[in-house]
């Protein structure tokens, strides 16, 4: 695919969110092909080979930037993000051991003393990386701080070039969610998404937050449905019905009612008046 394409597809993409309702500010950043020898040398820092379709990527667009926000009450709040990291921020999730470190300090590879649920739970469930040598891990997107979506390469050997990925997400609580086996499926679903707030979280047994759940079934009802009765077929009744073409229309100020005086505040003044008035009579006297 041609760079031309891709902007023509990005373009396409934006005018689409653009039209949604209370949608403001869509930025999209337009990027550079990377270069060959950029991928060739990552693939020997890093002992991997990139899956052919996020080479092919790579090759058009060095990383992809989309982000839009919405207006509530007059202000811009920004909601959707759709991010893939650069060749040069497609960095190793487990940096190496400093050599100043202490030889006891903690860290991820602590995590794998013992063996994950998913290798012992169901047969058709994948098994989850490693926080150690066997596993090799990139990030793709920081998921702005609610976890990390990541280039996986499992069952690895030291000094043994690594060709298998997957697509993984790592959440707060460090517990690792199988999302897809290719780049391009991924892909896909960040679009079908549109960059919500928390939407790695629909593939997880929990799923998002309360607030996610109200962006996404106001701006993608179809998915954001579908995703619910596989999650729970009796259907959460805690969810409010939002109405797109009300819930960004300016609320009028009505001006607040003067506030008058009470009976009682008014007898009571009376009184005062007339017993200071007494008071002032008795002294001439």
């Amino acid at each position: 695919m041609s760079q031309w394409a891709v902007c023509t597809f990005y373009e396409f993409v934006s005018v689409v969110i653009e039209n949604m309702p209370g949608v403001v500010d869509v930025r999209f950043v337009e990027r550079e092909p990377a270069e060959k020898r950029s991928l060739l040398s990552w693939e020997q820092k890093n002992t991997c080979i990139l899956p052919e379709d996020l080479r092919d990527f790579y090759l058009t667009t060095d990383g992809f930037t989309l982000t839009w926000s919405v207006k509530l009450d007059n202000e811009c709040v920004p909601l959707g993000c759709m991010m893939v990291n650069s060749v040069a921020r497609l960095c190793p999730l487990l940096q190496p051991v400093s050599l100043f470190s202490l030889p006891n300090a903690p860290s991820l590879a602590d995590l794998d003393w013992e063996e994950n649920s998913t290798e012992s739970g169901s047969e058709r469930a994948p098994a989850a990386p490693h926080f150690d040598a066997r596993s090799r891990i990139f990030e793709l997107d920081s998921c702005g701080g609610n976890g990390k979506v990541c280039l996986v390469y499992k069952n690895c050997t030291p000094g043994v070039v690594a060709q298998q990925s997957e697509i993984w997400f790592l959440d707060r609580s460090l517990c690792w969610h199988f999302l897809t086996a290719t780049f391009t499926s991924y892909y896909r679903l960040m679009i079908t998404h549109l960059g919500l707030p928390e939407w790695q979280y629909a593939f997880t047994p929990y799923g998002p937050s309360p607030q996610a759940k109200q962006w996404a079934s106001l701006y993608q009802p179809l998915t954001f449905s579908s995703e619910l009765s596989v999650a729970d077929p009796a259907g959460d009744t805690y969810l409010n019905k939002l109405d797109p073409t009300r819930a960004f229309k300016g609320k009028a100020k009505v001006p607040a009612p003067k506030k008058k005086q009470s009976t009682q505040c008014s007898s009571g003044s009376s009184a005062k008046s007339q017993g200071s008035t007494g008071r002032h009579s008795g002294t001439k006297r």
